[in-house]
């Protein structure tokens, strides 16, 4: 799917430049190796999309309404790269994945650490119906990380290594 649309955001880029009379120019020297600002947050969010789909049905969650959405880092907590708000009677949630304008990682790597977010905000809805249940505090907090940190490794050390 992202090659896919890869191609068709770089063929509608290149259309308008034989327009402009760049057609003796090389693709290579017309198009940078690295995505533009603006196709990197089309390509992540899409990318996150299908990911999010993929890692709904793996982990039966299909019931719910989930979105994914591009947050700046000023919008999220200190040193974190997503979180996940949900709604346990109306099964809807929204998970905020780091923008790629704050990403400082080559953009396949962006892409896997997105994954890795979605992926991790998943296991914490399906943790949700448990944990509302108990008093929260910052130990069992960071505890609860802990484990999905090591959850979510896994899984998709099993989805990236077959």
């Amino acid at each position: 799917m992202l090659g896919r649309f890869t191609q068709m955001l770089l063929g509608s880029l290149f259309l308008p430049l034989l327009s402009l009379g760049l057609a003796g120019v090389s693709p290579a020297q017309q198009l940078p190796n690295e995505p533009t600002a603006r196709e990197r947050t089309l390509l992540a969010e899409s990318y996150t999309s299908e990911r999010l789909f993929l890692w709904q049905k793996r982990l039966n969650l299909q019931d719910w309404n989930i979105a994914v959405v591009m947050s700046r880092a000023s919008e999220l907590k200190p040193k974190t790269l997503g979180n996940i708000h949900w709604d346990l009677e109306k099964k809807t949630a929204t998970i905020r994945v780091l923008d790629p304008a704050d990403y400082k990682l080559p953009f396949k790597e962006m892409l896997q650490d997105m994954e890795f977010t979605v992926v991790h905000e998943l296991i914490h809805l399906n943790f949700a119906p448990v944990v509302s249940e108990f008093p929260r505090s910052d130990a069992n907090r960071r505890e609860e990380e802990h484990s999905v940190n090591h959850i979510a490794d896994a899984l998709l050390k099993l989805d990236r290594n077959p």
